[in-house]
């Protein structure tokens, strides 16, 4: 085991400790002085580790960056006449060897045999140049190999809300995924001496979920993929903006989507109609925490199992919730400041919007049990790319990316999602909290 592994392992126990007393607090349950004492010094070994884990990281990224090119095969040192061979690298870094690809092929024009060349005479891995002399395009663009497409949805995880709170990845087989799940449960009865017991079954229903077309388009700086040779910063940046782009994507329609037979039906849309709250009429601290509370106790009231569960909602309602003061002027919901709502977690997302509502100022919360929420995916993702088509910006202008020198990529991918149990979902509806904020 590697020490950057090692080091992470070690802080993540830290935090589960830090985590389990802070609950108890936020429970009610008033900690002790010994408990006090563990948590300051929890906090302590905390930084200490993430310390030695960032130069523990810094030394990984100078090795990569030193490391020196060898001449042998794809296979290695002993692999057969006719392997693919050239000065590579060490093997690329998980969720980077998509953004090399892409990199090879804008400096290529998109000519795979000469992206391949590239590759072989500049140092790149030889999974890079092996990806790029195999690859045959589809009808959405050059077909990302599964190894490397895997590492990109895998890199998606903290980029996506929905999957950073817990949600389930499947593979589609052919497409498709159904799922069994029970709706109705036996009846346990009791019976007297020589009667006969009752005959009880139970219900079942299916979660079918079949692949969805998504496109996210990604315009990245000429001067950011031209550069020549491999650089770790340059790859990792242009992942990263894949990445987030992709995220974004999947959250939008992951949460808030309608669904048809192209769209994914989002949480909003799966929640049952005794599960979606509209706000209550006033604000004060009271009506504020009844409501979030029956909104857990609509999962609860139907057996949902909690561990799993977290909160979802836009950052002008968290801010507001944190500024919430009792009468005595301490803060309402402390627990905030760690990363909790109520003792469960909670993640922020631009993609629940703040506009909803006749008066344009509404927005929504959602508390959800993620282990209960499924991601089936197709494994293979599609890129095209452009230096000459245009696409709208964020405030809906359009914008050419030849004019701006940039370069559009277009990456596709298959999915689709769903709660293999609706009653794990429940959504407060008509939020303004925060509005004026």
């Amino acid at each position: 085991m590697s020490l950057v592994t090692q080091l992470r392992s070690e802080r993540a126990a830290i935090n589960e400790k830090i985590q389990a007393l802070a609950k108890l607090e936020a429970g009610g349950t008033e900690l002790s002085a010994e408990q006090l004492s563990q948590f300051a010094q929890l906090e302590v070994e905390f930084k200490t580790v993430t310390e030695k884990l960032a130069r523990a990281e810094s030394a990984e990224r100078l090795a990569a960056q030193s490391a020196v090119p060898v001449n042998e095969g794809a296979q290695g040192i002993a692999s057969p006449p006719g392997s693919i061979s050239g000065p590579f690298n060490q093997a690329t870094q998980p969720g980077v060897a998509m953004a090399q690809m892409v990199r090879l092929l804008v400096q290529a024009g998109g000519n795979q045999t000469q992206a391949a060349e590239l590759a072989k005479t500049g140092g790149y891995g030889a999974d890079v140049h092996m990806a790029l002399s195999t690859v045959t395009p589809g009808a959405g663009g050059v077909l990302v190999p599964e190894n490397f497409s895997t590492s990109v949805i895998e890199s998606l995880r903290p980029k996506s809300v929905v999957r950073s709170m817990g949600a389930v990845s499947l593979p589609l087989n052919n497409g498709n995924l159904t799922m069994p799940r029970v709706i109705g449960n036996t009846q346990v009865a009791y019976v007297g001496t020589e009667e006969d017991i009752p005959l009880t079954e139970m219900e079942f229903g299916d979660l079918k979920l079949s692949s969805k077309k998504a496109a996210a388009i990604v315009p990245i700086s000429n001067d950011l993929l031209a550069w020549a040779g491999v650089n770790p910063r340059i790859d990792a940046q242009v992942s990263s903006d894949l990445a987030t782009s992709m995220g974004l994507s999947e959250d939008l329609h992951f949460i808030r989507s309608a669904g048809s037979a192209v769209l994914p039906k989002g949480l909003r849309y799966w929640a049952p109609a005794g599960n979606v709250l509209p706000a209550p009429g006033g604000v004060t601290l009271e009506i504020v925490d009844l409501y979030l509370g029956g909104m857990m106790l609509r999962l609860e009231a139907a057996n949902v199992d909690l561990a799993a569960c977290g909160w979802l909602m836009a950052p002008r309602t968290i801010r507001w919730l944190q500024s919430l003061r009792d009468g005595n002027g301490n803060k309402a919901y402390p627990e905030i400041d760690m990363g909790l709502l109520k003792g469960y977690k909670f993640a922020l997302t631009t993609q629940i919007p703040v506009n909803l509502g006749a008066g344009g100022n509404e927005s929504e919360i959602y508390f959800v049990n993620f282990a209960d929420c499924y991601i089936g995916e197709d494994q293979n993702l599609a890129v095209a790319i452009s230096t000459e088509a245009s696409y709208k910006d964020g405030n809906g202008n359009t914008v050419s990316a030849f004019q701006r020198d940039q370069t559009l990529i277009r990456v596709i991918s298959k999915h689709d999602f769903g709660p293999r149990h609706v009653e794990s979902v429940s959504v407060g509806t008509g939020i303004t909290w925060g509005a004026g904020m």
